[in-house]
């Protein structure tokens, strides 16, 4: 993989690559955009196969973030980083070394929890750095935000496509039972869908299946079958030139991050098969949202009408993606790149206000 190409091909502004060898920790925090200020996104921690799959997934992560905080209307660039170890591995002692790296950034880069960290990681991270956020777990927290916004979005999906104002009897298929798929799970079946449900440790899709009557099916199977949704929820790249064609849901809308293996090609493909796709950073920003309103001292209230203003954004999306022939993915970049422009005209004028 060549580094430089890469950066000039997403226009990313930094890469930092840590690394402590009395913890063995081994990070890339990737600085998408700081034009606006500081740039928010969360920390993973994967098991990467290799050094490169991690650098490329962070380098799509992080633009994503920023596109993401544009169509959430938040005033704030776009940042990601990973952590490379098996979940076995997390100490005390890895984390804060970590929290430390991300201190030395001086508050350009504010991190929080994503895959296989906890709230209780981060107040680790936290005793290092005070650029963490996702600490007090506002409104029940950042994982349950991004479930509220993805019912939203499927909401907003329901209406354009079938001029239905809510989800009773609709067959959704859930792929991957993590913390936002278990509240995605409880919202919709408390919304009366019926529900189908994957997951590579089938322990947590029988609890799911206890809980909200869903049927389990095995995980190979689960974007296939003939529902009205497919939800995925699970790590990026399910929307493939195979897995797109055996889709027969007619919409697709999910928590994952990365969910089209390539962009522009894979938009397209299925635009063509007239499924309605919801692109997953607008409808996966609950969890920005929500961190991003406790950052700025915000109460519940507030950081619940920010998420739900999700259900707007992406009905403006089908719109401008049906009135324009474009795809929702290219509908979604547009919007994002005019609100990231307009923010930037507003900071502009501010700064000419106070010299």
């Amino acid at each position: 993989m060549k580094v430089f190409e890469s950066l000039r091909a997403t226009n990313h502004e930094q890469i930092l690559f840590c690394h402590d060898r009395e913890t063995n920790l081994r990070a890339i925090i990737a600085l998408h955009d700081t034009s606006l200020g500081l740039a928010m996104g969360a920390t993973r921690l994967f098991p990467y196969n290799s050094e490169e799959d991690a650098l490329r997934d962070v380098l799509r992560l992080s633009r994503g973030m920023t596109y993401k905080a544009a169509c959430a209307n938040i005033p704030v660039g776009g940042a990601k980083a990973v952590i490379i170890a098996n979940p076995e591995e997390k100490t005390d002692a890895l984390l804060k070394s970590y929290g430390r790296f991300v201190e030395s950034l001086n508050g350009r880069f504010v991190t929080g929890q994503d895959v296989n960290l906890s709230p209780e990681d981060v107040r680790t991270i936290n005793k290092e750095t005070n650029y963490v956020v996702g600490i007090k777990e506002l409104g029940g927290g950042a994982t349950l935000a991004t479930a509220i916004g993805v019912v939203l979005a499927i909401k907003a999906a329901a209406d354009f496509r079938w001029q239905r104002k809510n989800l009773d009897g609709l067959k959704i298929a859930v792929q991957g039972i993590g913390n936002v798929g278990k509240n995605l799970c409880k919202i919709l079946y408390a919304n009366g869908v019926k529900l189908f449900v994957s997951d590579l440790i089938r322990d947590k899709a029988e609890e799911i299946a206890d809980l909200y009557e869903a049927t389990i099916v095995e995980h190979q199977h689960i974007h296939s079958l003939d529902v009205d949704v497919f939800s995925p929820c699970a790590l990026g790249g399910i929307l493939n030139s195979s897995s797109i064609l055996q889709i027969r849901a007619s919409i697709i809308a999910g928590a994952a991050n990365n969910q089209l293996e390539n962009e522009e090609l894979h938009s397209q493909l299925i635009k063509s098969r007239k499924i309605l796709y919801c692109p997953d950073y607008v409808i996966n920003a609950g969890g920005l949202i929500n961190v991003y309103n406790e950052m700025i001292g915000n109460d519940d209230e507030k950081a619940l009408s920010h998420v739900r203003k999700i259900y707007d954004t992406v009905l403006e999306i089908f719109d401008k993606a049906e009135r324009e022939e474009i795809t929702t993915y290219t509908a979604s970049k547009l919007l994002a790149e005019e609100r990231i422009k307009k923010q930037k005209q507003q900071k502009i004028q501010q700064q000419l206000l106070i010299a």
